[in-house]
């Protein structure tokens, strides 16, 4: 069985930490993964029995109307159950919950093609990060509600 946890804090959020490292550094050889806006996001945690499967964070923008997504992992051995379809949609939810009418997103190129059939498009040009080609992506949450099981 699936469930999620939110982590308030970058303290609290080791499980999170500990997968980005082995997704993004260990896997993909970031080196400059954690950063200050670790201290003030929110880390979402999905798990598989005690197991951390995947994971994000999110925080509001400078205008807190539009909301910045990133750090989406999911556990090598999970991916293609569509866990990261799932925390993506947990952290939408998160962001509407609070007032959210945009997200963004930064996206390795090779993820557009993903976070497309999410829902994002991309805005303006490419660029690098750590020699890796990324995008902004942004998606419209004008008109999404609150699900019903989020409204408890």
């Amino acid at each position: 069985m699936i469930y999620h946890r939110w982590y308030e804090n970058k303290k609290d959020a080791a499980d999170a930490l500990a997968l980005r490292q082995e997704v993004f550094c260990d896997e993909q050889h970031f080196q400059d993964e954690f950063d200050e806006i670790d201290d003030r996001a929110s880390h979402l945690v999905l798990y598989e029995e005690t197991l951390p499967v995947a994971c994000g964070r999110c925080f509001a923008e400078e205008d807190p109307a539009c909301w910045h997504l990133g750090r989406l992992a999911v556990k090598k051995a999970f991916r293609g159950r569509g866990l990261g379809r799932l925390a993506l949609i947990v952290m939408e939810i998160k962001a509407v919950e609070s007032g959210a009418k945009t997200t963004r997103l930064s996206a390795q190129m090779q993820a557009v093609p993903f976070y497309e059939k999410c829902g994002y498009h991309t805005v303006g040009e490419s660029y690098l990060e750590e020699n890796c080609p990324h995008i902004l992506m942004e998606k419209d949450l004008a008109g999404l509600s609150q699900p019903a099981a989020s409204k408890a």
